[in-house]
């Protein structure tokens, strides 16, 4: 070993907190065991150790900014740490460590995997690891944050369940509703009831429910008078929910209603609360779903009456962007009437004759089944590699069993074949049913493709939002335009869509009334339509199949 290295005083540094990010991640115990191992095999000396805690989102980790200062004083040199991803997941913490690089006051960061010298392309390779960590960070709370969006539009309270009901633990995940608590639901019904006879005050209602039924909250604490108030002006209650709180986004919730509007509103009154901002009852086809191109703030809408001179009265619902943020944010209402008109403008563009979906529908069956059976011989292949991994784990323990291994030299070797083993199950599963699926979503696609047009102009408002929501992502509205990024196998179907029209032109009017097969026929003679049909080389029909 050189003697920069010999001179270098390194800290062991590790971290784990209790968020999401962390959940595969040894713990902090089993981090510095491993990484003592590392040092002594590297032959570096540890003068010091720190463990920390805490999470590594934001700057701010009391045990980390106290080992830079130290760094930075001189007092140490080099880290050995679990992960790149041990030290930042932010901006801020992966500038200082570079920095200290650069002053030539960090030598070295030692991982299991890599070593990090003061190097140009070790310290990119720093930079670009610590960065993907924010950047999955960054992923996930953009995911979870469209989960939640997602359910309230279900009609699913994507928050704590209030008083009087629990949030259904044993549902499918996403699909976790808000049942009624059997402990505490009639209750809180009896509280509402108590109010609306209108001889009790709030107060006097929380003192009898704790003091005579015994009655306390989801962890067993008497209820604070702040909680009671908060219990019988919430619209949640009679059946609805505003999402984000403060958005002026309201929804009707699926859980069931405790009271009835009309009884919500009696107490308003009694509690004095009359003119206060409540959830509106007209419901709206593309609320929630729509964002500012300006000011990203969220697309609400709202309904005007106009009266003329000469009695007649009009109704108008307008879109427009809530300006949360910006107030002074250009952007103008659109009416509903050219709203409606773009995106039906959208599913013009990807509209499909039966015809063409018939012939489709058809040849992407006949690839299916040549699919299907390469997949079968790529499953053969992957439970011979599944089968071998087994018997490795069951040679192993047998040589543990013999002792001619060491437990430790066990541990290591089982843990790497049971992610090989889980791997081959996982590939298995997705061996056996990608073809099927694939053939399923593409129908899927097909299928809106052929009705999407007649289903957004003769539905319900809840068709309507359905097929603006199957179109694409990201809508955003700039100057009273709408943009949507559309599916990728729909912006498929839109270039075979113009191919079909063309076709369609060309065989109009026809001397004698057309078959399907006089449409499939020029189907098949198309080259931009179908490249190489023998072959299977067709990207528009391929991408389609390849989508998951």
């Amino acid at each position: 070993m050189n003697e920069n290295v010999k001179a270098t005083r390194y800290v062991l540094y590790a971290r784990k907190s209790s968020e999401q990010e962390d959940r595969q991640v040894l713990s902090i115990d089993s981090q510095i065991d491993e990484l003592k191992r590392l040092a002594e095999q590297m032959s570096v000396v540890l003068a010091d150790e720190q463990r920390e805690a805490y999470s590594a989102k934001a700057p701010g980790r009391p045990v980390f900014n106290m080992l830079m200062d130290d760094i930075e004083a001189g007092k140490a040199h080099g880290i050995v740490v679990w992960n790149a991803d041990r030290l930042s997941r932010n901006s801020m913490d992966t500038g200082r460590l570079i920095y200290l690089f650069d002053l030539g006051k960090l030598r070295e960061i030692i991982t299991p995997s890599q070593v990090f010298k003061n190097t140009p392309s070790d310290k990119f390779l720093l930079n670009l690891l610590c960065s993907q960590a924010k950047l999955e960070n960054d992923n996930k709370g953009i995911n979870v944050k469209r989960g939640l969006k997602a359910k309230a539009e279900r009609g699913i309270y994507p928050a704590p369940a209030p008083l009087g009901y629990l949030n259904d633990r044993y549902a499918e995940r996403g699909n976790k509703t808000i049942v009624k608590d059997p402990a505490r639901f009639d209750m809180v019904r009896k509280m509402f009831d108590l109010m609306l006879q209108g001889t009790y005050t709030p107060v006097q209602i929380r003192r009898l429910a704790t003091k005579e039924w015994g009655f306390t909250g989801q962890y067993g604490k008497p209820l604070p008078n702040s909680a009671i108030y908060n219990l019988f002006s919430r619209p949640f209650y009679y059946g609805r929910f505003e999402y984000p709180v403060g958005s002026g986004l309201w929804y009707k919730g699926v859980h069931e209603p405790m009271i009835t509007e009309a009884e919500y509103d009696r107490i308003q009154v009694m509690l004095g609360r009359k003119g206060k901002p409540r959830s509106k009852t007209h419901e709206f086809a593309f609320t929630g779903m729509m964002r500012c191109g300006e000011c990203d703030m969220m697309i609400t809408a709202e309904e005007k009456t106009k009266h003329q001179q000469n009695g007649n009265t009009h109704h108008y619902t307008y879109y427009r962007c809530t300006k949360k943020k910006e107030l002074a944010c250009s952007q103008k209402y659109i009416t509903e009437k050219e709203l409606n008109k773009q995106i039906l403008a959208e599913t013009q563009k990807i509209e499909i004759p039966k015809q063409f979906h018939e012939w489709a529908l058809k040849w992407m069956r006949e690839q299916n089944k040549k699919d299907a059976a390469f997949a079968s011989r790529v499953q053969d292949t992957l439970h011979s590699e599944y089968k071998a991994c087994v018997d490795k784990i069951d040679a192993l323990i047998d040589m543990r069993a013999a002792k001619e291994i060491t437990l430790d030299e066990f541990n290591h070797r089982k843990g790497a074949l049971l992610k090989d083993k889980l791997r081959f199950e996982e590939l298995q599963t997705d061996a056996g049913n990608s073809v099927e699926k694939r053939l399923a979503r593409a129908e899927q696609f097909f299928d809106f493709a052929r009705d999407a047009r007649a289903t957004f102009q003769d539905g319900t408002l809840l068709s309507r939002k359905k097929v603006l929501t199957n179109l694409g992502s990201n809508l955003t509205l700039t100057d009273r335009k709408l943009s949507i990024d559309i599916e990728k196998p729909l912006l498929v179907l839109q270039e075979a869509a113009k191919e079909v029209r063309a076709i369609h032109r060309r065989l109009e009017p026809p001397k004698r009334p057309l078959k399907q097969k006089d449409y499939e026929r020029a189907y098949a003679k198309n080259p931009t339509l179908l490249r190489d049909l023998e072959s299977n080389q067709d990207k528009q029909i391929q991408s389609l199949l390849s989508y998951h």
